[in-house]
């Protein structure tokens, strides 16, 4: 069986670095210029070539999203930034446009092209074509395959193929929405969208409200681990998690299961018991603040796909409990820098790439000043805190 390649999301240089060391093959992240995810941090042409050297240390590769739809005002300049990516060390570009493609082929040679999920690709004949006349090298596919097309297609087309797996689902066709363009004035497809479909909204029947209660149209976030055995069974080249504007603790906790998850299938060759399944399924639950389902490659989308209920804070995460800053053993205790609220007492695990979490009692806190508090309040705190095994410096700790 195929390991695919495990491709994790980035929105700034430490998030990248993250999501390297908990596992991830490949990182793709975003330029200041030629990308969407424009309120994402972004990448300087020095954090590329840094994220890139980074990578490479650990035997992984940075991809960079080239994937807005641009105007012809939107490609000055775009040779250059092809070839500063090229220099930088960067392995492939994520492209939606035909014209970045053709620019990218003819100035940057050794950039492989990868066809992002904006172009919709839902079949054999269009990666056909789009290998023949733009020379790509991977299709990412478009978030609407069932299985069952993404088997055939992965057999059919020629070319690697890459596919979603985890992370938010677009309620449009793979991205193809005006609602921020008529509302906002913001592009979607020029990396400006204002995710409109996440809103409050009223319901009216002509001139009357149906209901006093607000409620949001987007679409429920995608978990298709259930179906990791299929994709690696298909020969699906690469595993995509959506999220270049979640946190360091989302990417580190995704990428980290992931991680085991499609290393535990290559092992055994065989489709993971219901019972690890279930393990696996809670771990990612862990990380989410929306509903989530199993996407088209595991179900058949209709009302029950979206999000109809009114938002509130009430889902926020608030497991992430603190950063590992240093671990001294002669004493048993870790400096760490506090993230939430948290009490003496409480059951803490640890995230540390490559091993499985590890739990531990934090029994007392004690500040800088030598002094014992009964809770942390205070985020990015400098704290002590006992912990009977060795962690190390930038190790995540969340509740248990």
């Amino acid at each position: 069986m195929k390991k695919p390649e495990l491709l994790a999301p980035a929105g700034d240089l430490s998030r990248a670095k993250t999501a390297v060391r908990y596992g991830a093959d490949a990182v793709y992240i975003g330029g200041r210029r030629f990308s969407l995810r424009s309120r994402a941090s972004n990448f300087t042409l020095d954090d590329i070539r840094e994220a890139c050297a980074y990578a490479k240390d650990f035997g992984a590769n940075i991809h960079v999203t080239v994937n807005m739809i641009p105007h012809d005002e939107d490609l000055e300049g775009l040779q250059e930034y092809l070839r500063d990516l090229e220099k930088a060390g960067v392995k492939a570009i994520i492209a939606a446009s035909p014209a970045v493609m053709a620019v990218c082929r003819e100035c940057a040679p050794s950039l492989e092209i990868h066809c992002s999920t904006q172009m919709s690709v839902t079949n054999t004949e269009a990666v056909r074509f789009l290998k023949k006349n733009m020379k790509i090298d991977r299709v990412v596919l478009a978030r609407e395959c069932t299985m069952d097309q993404i088997r055939r297609i992965t057999a059919e087309c020629g070319i690697e193929t890459e596919a979603f797996i985890h992370g938010g689902m677009c309620v449009n066709y793979s991205g193809r929405c005006t609602l921020s363009n008529r509302m906002t004035l913001r592009d979607a497809n020029r990396g400006g969208c204002a995710q409109s479909c996440r809103w409050q909204y009223s319901l009216y029947a002509g001139e009357d409200k149906v209901s006093d209660m607000l409620f949001t149209m987007g679409s429920k976030d995608l978990c298709a681990c259930a179906s990791l055995y299929d994709m690696m069974e298909a020969g699906v080249s690469s595993l995509k998690i959506e999220g270049r504007m979640k946190t360091e603790f989302y990417i580190a906790s995704v990428v980290s299961t992931y991680r085991r998850m499609i290393d535990e299938v290559a092992e055994t060759g065989t489709r993971p018991s219901g019972e690890r399944l279930t393990y696996y399924m809670h771990e990612f639950a862990r990380t989410m603040n929306r509903q989530s389902w199993g996407g088209f490659v595991q179900e058949k989308a209709d009302a029950s796909s979206l999000i109809w209920h009114n938002m509130s804070n009430a889902d926020v995460n608030h497991d992430f409990l603190a950063k590992v800053v240093k671990y001294q053993p002669e004493t048993g205790t870790a400096w760490i820098e506090s993230r939430n609220y948290f009490e003496a007492g409480e059951e803490a695990e640890v995230l540390t790439p490559g091993r499985e979490n590890r739990s531990f009692a934090m029994t007392f806190i004690r500040n800088e000043k030598g002094e014992y508090q009964d809770v942390s309040r205070h985020p990015m705190a400098l704290l002590e805190v006992p912990v009977p095994f060795e962690v190390g410096a930038e190790d995540l700790i969340r509740r248990k």
